[in-house]
């Protein structure tokens, strides 16, 4: 069966009522983006000013609406059972929420921001702060037994928080006891919702301060306010140990690390070591203020060192953002003992002449011991004295032939009983010289041709010098007969 075309006016009519319908579409779509972005992209409260003020014990209500859920911040004075909030739908479909905040019977602490918020976005948030007048509290925070402490840091300006519960309450800054600081609202600027804020505090800010107003006639003091200014200079750090310590097994060990602060400084001073989750040492603290500066000391002790206790112990100093760090390897040794050997063999040679000589051996030992130089038998330092010890070296100055000779260095722990000794040989190396009167003749003049001469050469040297003789023929004409 064939269906009936549609005529041309149909088909234009069906034309403009599609076209129609995408342009109500497209409109509805911009409305909603627009509504999106617009209203209600964070909530609107039924206050139209940005503060309201309130008596002591009347009512606040606070009527808040948004596109999502709610919360909401109040002030710290606010007692969670002080407060409620009923939520709800709303809108003419029920597409938005509503919340209200009520605080019964509203009191001086009560004062503050009061903040609508999206419960999931909570950046996106309106406030209005609230002044709850009570004529007999004219600072919000009332007085405590103890001062609040204010900590002043670099480069932040510093409040003094007495907020006021009436926004025409003006407050004076005062030094404890009695001295009124100027109010010029450059550095020192006065709000009655945060109080004092000096923007650039010096040392002049630290101590005791408290604001002062007068209300009909009545003078009020606020909370009390200590100033304090955190140093974290550290000065210096060291341990009383060097980068290796060394220690036979059983014996006590102490190390203490000592740090240097400005007065007033805090330092917190910790160890890391091998034992520490078996507690095998235990700490102890102390301090000591000098006139200029402060000594921090822990000092770790290890009672009975084992084996297990070998490694590195590390000192950590810190204070504020400031930390400094120092350590010691610690060798423990199951018993004493003394190894000794030449560095460079037995045999030692050295130069006639030159300015210092060291002869070194290799030691090593513990606990460290008693090393005495012998020359030929003898105790080389009371032989000359250009022979004296450095360390565990005998340092021999101007190296002379008669310095040659057995040298023995002798290493002994009398406490354990151990002794060893080791020989070396020194050989003094001189250059050859010829005598004042090396070649001679029995007579200088001239000697008939064919006659017997002897020439005599004395040398000396070490090693023996080799002699070698050279013949050079005197030119003709230098012969007379």
């Amino acid at each position: 069966m064939l269906e009936k075309p549609l005529a041309e006016s149909d088909t234009l009519k069906m034309m403009k009522s599609i076209l129609l319908c995408v342009l109500c579409g497209l409109y509805g779509a911009s409305a909603n983006g627009k509504d999106h972005k617009g209203k209600y992209s964070v909530p609107t409260l039924d206050v139209t000013s940005q503060q309201l003020v309130l008596d002591a014990k009347q009512t606040l209500r606070l009527s808040c609406r948004g596109r999502w859920e709610l919360s909401w911040a109040v002030p710290a004075g606010v007692a969670p059972d002080q407060v409620q909030w009923q939520e709800s739908r709303c809108g003419r479909t029920q597409q938005q929420h509503c919340s209200v905040l009520t605080v019964r019977r509203s009191e001086a602490q009560h004062t503050g921001q009061y903040s609508c918020r999206y419960r999931h976005r909570t950046r996106r948030e309106t406030s209005v702060y609230v002044y709850v007048t009570d004529s007999q509290q004219p600072f919000v925070e009332p007085q405590r037994m103890s001062p609040d402490v204010l900590y002043m840091k670099k480069k932040q300006a510093l409040v003094i928080p007495c907020k006021v519960t009436h926004p025409n309450i003006t407050a004076a800054l005062v030094k404890y006891p009695d001295r009124h600081l100027s109010l010029d609202q450059r550095n020192i600027i006065w709000d009655s919702t945060k109080g004092f804020t000096i923007q650039t505090p010096t040392f002049e800010h630290i101590g005791l301060f408290f604001c002062q107003t007068v209300v009909n006639g009545v003078p009020h003091q606020s909370d009390k306010y200590f100033v304090h200014r955190p140093v974290s200079n550290i000065l210096d750090m060291y341990l009383n140990s060097s980068d290796t310590m060394q220690a036979l097994k059983g014996e006590r060990m102490v190390l203490n690390c000592t740090a240097t602060g400005e007065l007033n400084t805090r330092v917190n001073i910790t160890w890391d070591y091998p034992g520490k989750i078996n507690n095998s040492g235990y700490t102890s603290k102390r301090l000591v203020k000098h006139s200029t500066h402060m000594l921090f000391y822990n000092i770790l002790t290890v009672p009975r060192l084992q084996r297990s206790d070998r490694g590195t112990y590390t000192c950590h100093v810190s204070s504020g953002e400031n930390a400094k760090q120092k350590q010691v390897n610690v060798a423990v040794y199951d018993r004493p003992f003394i190894r000794l050997k030449p560095k460079h063999g037995s045999v030692i040679e050295v130069q006639a002449g030159q300015k210092a000589f060291r002869i070194s051996p290799k030691l090593r030992a513990f606990p460290p011991p008693e090393v005495i130089w012998l020359k030929d038998g003898m105790v080389a330092a009371e032989q000359c004295s250009r022979y004296h010890m450095d360390g565990t070296s005998l340092v021999i100055r101007d190296v002379a032939a008669e310095d040659a000779g057995e040298y023995t260095v002798l290493a002994r722990i009398r406490k354990h009983g151990l002794q060893q000794n080791l020989t070396l040989t020194l050989v003094v190396n001189v250059a050859p010289q010829i005598g004042e009167k090396a070649v001679s003749s029995r007579e200088s003049g001239p000697v008939p041709r064919g006659s017997r001469q002897a020439l005599h050469c004395t040398s000396h040297g070490v090693p023996p010098p080799n002699i070698k003789w050279l013949w050079r023929p005197c030119p003709p004409q230098g012969l007379h007969w």
